[in-house]
């Protein structure tokens, strides 16, 4: 009898996650692979490979990511450690920050652009002070 090797299980970087058209998820996404959106996300997208957004794909809520390829909307912060490509149907509403950009003729790009130099994913992920005291303010403390 010959023994053949079975495979036990695809890597994490092999899989892709397919939140399909018509599909609303309302909370965050994490994956170690690909996830790909054509229906709605109202929440973070985080992606240890690469976020694609077709153009009938809707994300409320801020991504991060290595790669991203968007057609469809996105209203929140784009942290994208390595290429985003915002092709011609993409309507972007918020922060970008990437290594690399590509943008083509079409793209609706509405918000603040920062490229170059290593990005920080942090930035995301801490929230703002919310108050600080000015000198005349009396002190709580």
């Amino acid at each position: 009898m010959s023994r053949s090797k079975v495979p036990t299980g695809s890597s994490p970087e092999a899989v892709i996650s397919i939140v399909g058209p018509g599909m609303r998820i309302i909370g965050d996404c994490e994956t170690s692979g690909t996830i790909r959106v054509e229906g709605v996300v109202e929440g973070s997208i985080r992606a240890g490979k690469a976020v694609v957004i077709g153009k009938e794909g809707t994300v409320q809520g801020d991504i991060t990511t290595q790669d991203a390829v968007i057609s469809g909307t996105v209203m929140g912060t784009l942290i994208v450690e390595s290429r985003l490509e915002l092709q011609s149907s993409c309507k972007i509403q918020g922060e970008v920050q990437a290594t690399r950009l590509q943008l083509e003729e079409g793209a609706v790009l509405n918000g603040t652009v920062n490229m170059g130099g290593k990005v920080h994913a942090q930035a995301a992920a801490s929230p703002p002070p919310k108050h600080q005291p000015v000198a005349d303010e009396p002190s709580t403390s």
